[in-house]
């Protein structure tokens, strides 16, 4: 029985091992290899797995902490010219209570929205010294909260959790539209993070479920991260192949790229992206947080994805200049 178990599970791990080679991005490289070995007359390059990105951070590692805010009916009615009573009321519901994070996102700024703006009218002078002082602090306990609000309104969201899911593959096929409305979704989120304190500025919410609902179709940061890893793995793999070829007389094809310079656009247009959003949230960022954003998102790192695949690349070039190009005849 034992055996026939080990034999099942042997199958499942062909099956998962044969299909990484079936993405369109890893066909382009084996063509790659076999171009270079043909030119170099040797036997074909042997490639190993690239392998994966890390664990995205555990929910309780990635959020911040923010208290609940507890009045009575009687407190809240007093401030009834702030026009927040429906607004509370409609959040203490059940159906508030389960809401998802970026519709409590949209409650909070229009709480501190709706607050701020009271607090700078003539309501403060018609209320009583205890209800003044109550709109006083509750406005500035909503101001100092919404940051940590819009910071989990992002990082507790499932569309911004899957963005870095492992079960995912390179990015392949990359063209001008590849990750258009994606990019456009971050600078919506962007937005709604830059204008945070603007009384002026009306977020919208189907906007912005629109948005989030575009960052959930593919996980386009696993993608990005996962074809530089792959682009890394195997120009080394060439590299050492070119390293080792002593006969520089030897030609090369010309080398054919368009599809590496794509991915490096677009891979290096989304991580700024990405770590621009992170790094404007007014607040101190999660050690967990931080850790993931320095060793896979960097664009500074030499260790991240982008810095391993940027040093690969230049070495690939300098090891081809070394060959004459082959002609076309």
């Amino acid at each position: 029985m034992a055996r026939w178990r080990n034999f099942s599970l042997a199958i499942i791990l062909s099956a998962l091992l044969s299909g990484c080679g079936d993405n369109p991005a890893e066909q382009q490289w084996q063509r790659y290899h076999q171009q270079l070995a043909n030119d170099l007359a040797l036997s074909n390059i042997q490639r190993a797995d690239p392998g994966n990105i890390g664990d995205f951070p555990e929910r309780p590692d990635r959020i911040i902490d923010i208290p609940e805010t507890r009045d009575s009916l009687l407190n809240v009615y007093a401030l009834r010219e702030c026009q927040i009573t429906s607004l509370v009321a409609a959040r203490n519901n059940q159906l508030g209570r389960v809401a998802p994070p970026s519709q409590q996102w949209l409650y909070e700024r229009t709480l501190w929205q709706r607050l701020s703006t009271c607090l700078n009218s003539e309501v403060p002078e018609q209320l009583s010294n205890a209800d003044r002082t109550r709109l006083n602090r509750l406005t500035t306990t909503k101001t100092t909260q919404l940051p940590a609000v819009s910071w989990n309104a992002i990082f507790d969201s499932s569309e911004w959790v899957k963005s870095f899911s492992r079960a995912s593959q390179p990015l392949s096929n990359i063209d001008e539209t590849t990750i258009a409305g994606q990019l456009e979704a971050i600078d919506y989120l962007q937005q709604m993070t830059d204008h945070q304190f603007d009384l002026d500025w009306q977020q919208d919410s189907s906007t912005l479920e629109n948005h989030l609902k575009t960052l959930q179709e593919r996980p386009l940061t696993a993608e990005v991260l996962r074809a530089l890893l792959l682009a890394t793995q195997r120009l080394t793999e060439a590299n050492a192949l070119l390293a080792r070829q002593s006969d520089t007389t030897r030609c090369l094809s010309r080398w054919e790229s368009p599809s590496l310079e794509r991915l490096e656009n677009a891979a290096q247009q989304w991580l700024t992206a990405i770590n621009r959003l992170i790094d404007a949230q007014q607040v101190g960022k999660p050690i967990a947080i931080q850790r993931y954003q320095e060793r896979w998102l960097s664009l500074d790192n030499a260790q991240a994805p982008w810095g391993q695949f940027q040093q690969a690349l230049s070495e690939h070039q300098a090891l081809r200049a070394r060959f004459p190009t082959c002609s076309d005849n």
